[in-house]
């Protein structure tokens, strides 16, 4: 397949050096010159260490070349991009294809998910949505570039366009599991970054396994309620891209959102983590959009309440653990019935 990749970072680049490896024709687009300039002259990418694009990879910065005679489009733009990515691709992209979007994240003023996004501009455009779909799961860049071994799942309205996506993306190494659960599947992978964050502060704080597994197990119970609210399926918060992801963001050095947590938990500010951490926390970016979407849904988020006061309000982390752990006693299920 001919198969255009719309940004070129870690992930965008490790999806590109895997579909090239199943023997794709691939063409990686950057909107950064500097970026562009760099793959060209060295053919390596930042972050993802001894790897380098394969010459059968071209390499562009006109996106209406990148679009052009494509059978399939992969979005691999940071989500805080993704908008306005999609409107200078609109026009140039046939809407009879299908779109993957492979990023994670809620637009802060709209509360749309990414795929929402990408249709809206499409539609924008010419009056036609398209066929936009996702790909999420635990899935690092790193690990997936060198080829270690991975699991994904890719939500579409058809089972025939799943089926041709998985397709698309499947290998030795990469397996990819279908559903047409997209919201679920946006869900579980936005949401999961600001549980991430919280994470990251309990490393950082040397809290130990105790509290960070219990963070992680009320998190999903969080993202969980909110998303069946949002009419995702209970399924796919315990699947790949809910408690799947959650669990490889949560506990992973390669996880941008674990770090910037970390760096919160030693003492440093929201602004000097992300700073530190040197890429886009995606995490920061959804927090205040999960916060709205839970107080608009009248859905219970403590740990996302405290985070967005962690990171916006300037409480200290170790003041919002505390109040996490003194709220009123209650249930861990509720609509259990008792004996007596």
């Amino acid at each position: 397949m001919k198969i255009a990749v719309l940004g070129a970072g870690t992930w965008g680049s490790a999806l590109t050096i895997l579909l090239n490896n199943n023997g794709h024709e691939l063409t990686l687009w950057t909107a950064v010159e500097k970026e562009f300039n760099e793959l060209n002259d060295t053919r390596t990418v930042k972050n993802l260490k001894g790897v380098k694009l394969d010459d059968r990879i071209k390499l562009t910065n006109d996106i209406s070349s990148a679009c052009k005679d494509k059978e399939l489009i992969v979005f691999a733009v940071a989500s805080p991009y993704v908008r306005i990515t999609a409107k200078k691709a609109a026009p140039f992209i046939d809407r009879k294809i299908p779109v993957v979007n492979v990023a994670k994240g809620i637009e802060e003023d709209t509360l749309m998910t990414l795929t929402e996004i990408i249709e809206s501009e499409f539609e924008a455009n010419n009056g036609d949505k398209g066929i936009v779909t996702v790909l999420s799961g635990p899935s690092h860049a790193e690990e997936v570039s060198v080829g270690m071994p991975t699991t994904a799942v890719v939500g579409a309205k058809s089972r025939e366009i799943a089926c041709m996506i998985q397709d698309a993306f499947m290998s030795e190494r990469f397996r990819v599991y279908t559903s047409p659960d997209i919201i679920g599947i946006e869900l579980g992978g936005s949401l999961k970054n600001v549980i991430a964050l919280a994470a990251g502060v309990i490393d950082g704080l040397g809290l130990g396994d105790n509290a960070k597994a219990a963070l992680i197990t009320r998190g999903i119970s969080e993202i969980g309620r909110l998303g069946m609210k949002l009419g995702g399926k209970l399924e796919t918060f315990a699947g790949l891209s809910g408690i799947g992801d959650l669990i490889v963001t949560c506990c992973s050095t390669h996880s941008r959102n674990h770090n910037a947590g970390f760096l919160m938990g030693q003492g440093k500010t929201m602004e000097e983590a992300m700073a530190e951490v040197g890429q886009v926390v995606e995490g920061v970016y959804s927090a205040k959009a999960a916060g709205k979407l839970a107080h608009v849904n009248n859905i219970d988020m403590p740990i996302v309440e405290q985070m967005n006061k962690v990171l916006f309000e300037n409480k200290k982390a170790e003041d919002a653990l505390s109040e996490l752990l003194l709220r009123d006693k209650k249930d861990e299920h509720s609509g259990f019935d008792w004996d007596e």
